[in-house]
């Protein structure tokens, strides 16, 4: 074989003849003749598939966002007032309605979009059978590969969805404690007592303690020395109590009256009261200290001494004269036979005479 014929290329075909061109044409057209039902059809309903989704889809976020402004108009009807105390403040609503109404939204639009393009598929005529594995093997990885994530978002969901803490409680949550200042669907912002924000996984909350929900109690021990007459304490403590739930704004932070429990410990110097009431939730700190300022004016006014103040002026007694002199000594007397033992033996005259 020469090289001529190896770098030959393709021997060119003649040309079509006018017929075979006519022939060819009519096919097609005969072929779109038939088919262009079918195409017409499945286009059709690939548009309307679309189009019912596009709609729906509106009109479900829609009414989830008119749901979430609604419930947070009627939060906010009721903050300052004395209703709203008993219900979560504005701002936790707002933040645990847009939480939820974010995960609403997204699940309507997963599973409206996620319905559409399945149908449309199979509009097509293309087999969901391998895709549908597929897209089960890959969930089940990606489920495996961020189960953590997994975890953190579906206890994230819960805790809003059961209103277990919001914006502004104290709360306890094993690994950290302080103020909530920010909910999401993974992670949870506390103020520590320092000033620190702790960043808090949902997933590692394995208990939680809310100090912010339902009723708090505040509980002041007053300690007084064991001589002082208890009843007059029991008088004075009752009065100081009546006259705060009588003022503003104690007389709303307080939800029962400040009651006397009674001893709490009896020690040599001193006897401790316990004095305790039930208040709105997050005002017990502020209710015991305002009851202690006031307990103490009361007790300084009716002369009770708390313990730890002043000692009590004693007069001095005279000092004694003989207390620095010091006790006599028998080696002061130089007869004495304890200063005869103590003296220097004599060295023996070795001279000869």
């Amino acid at each position: 074989m020469s090289l001529s014929a190896l770098w030959a290329g393709p021997v060119p075909q003649a040309p079509a003849t006018l017929g075979e061109a006519q022939e060819t044409a009519t096919n097609a057209a005969g072929w779109v003749e038939e088919n262009w039902s079918v195409w017409l059809s499945i286009g059709l309903r690939i548009l309307l598939i679309v189009v019912i989704a596009t709609i729906l889809r509106s009109v479900i976020r829609r009414a989830i966002t008119k749901l979430i402004t609604r419930m947070n108009r009627s939060a906010q009807a009721v903050e300052g007032t004395a209703l709203g105390g008993l219900l979560v403040n504005a701002e936790r609503r707002r933040q645990r309605s847009e939480a939820i109404g974010s995960v609403l939204r997204s699940v309507a639009s997963f599973v409206i979009v996620g319905t559409a393009a399945l149908m449309v598929l199979g509009a097509l005529d293309i087999n969901l059978g391998p895709l549908l594995a597929s897209a089960g093997v890959a969930g089940v990885a990606i489920g495996f590969g961020a189960r953590n994530l997994v975890t953190d978002f579906l206890s994230g969901v819960f805790m809003i969805l059961e209103d277990q803490y919001g914006v502004g409680d104290s709360v306890d949550a094993g690994v950290a404690s302080g103020e909530v200042i920010e909910v999401g669907l993974r992670v949870t912002k506390l103020r520590g007592d320092n000033g620190e924000i702790w960043y808090v996984r949902n997933g590692e909350v394995k208990r939680i303690g809310n100090l912010s929900q339902g009723w708090a109690t505040a509980g002041v021990d007053v300690q007084v020395r064991p001589s002082e007459d208890l009843e007059r304490v029991r008088a004075v403590i009752t009065e100081v109590a009546e006259g705060m739930a009588k003022d503003e704004p104690w007389n709303e932070r307080l939800w029962g009256p400040i009651e006397i429990l009674g001893l709490d410990a009896v020690l040599l110097d001193s006897v401790t009261i316990r004095v305790s009431a039930k208040t709105m939730p997050g005002k017990a700190l502020g209710v015991e200290r305002e009851l202690r300022w006031r307990i103490k004016l009361a007790f300084d006014a009716a002369g009770i001494r708390i313990v730890g103040g002043l000692p009590v002026a004693t007069e001095a007694a005279a000092p004694d004269p003989a207390a620095t002199v010091a006790a006599p000594s028998a080696l002061a007397s130089p007869t004495s036979p304890q200063s005869l033992a103590a003296s220097p033996i004599p060295q023996p005259n070795l001279a000869k005479p």
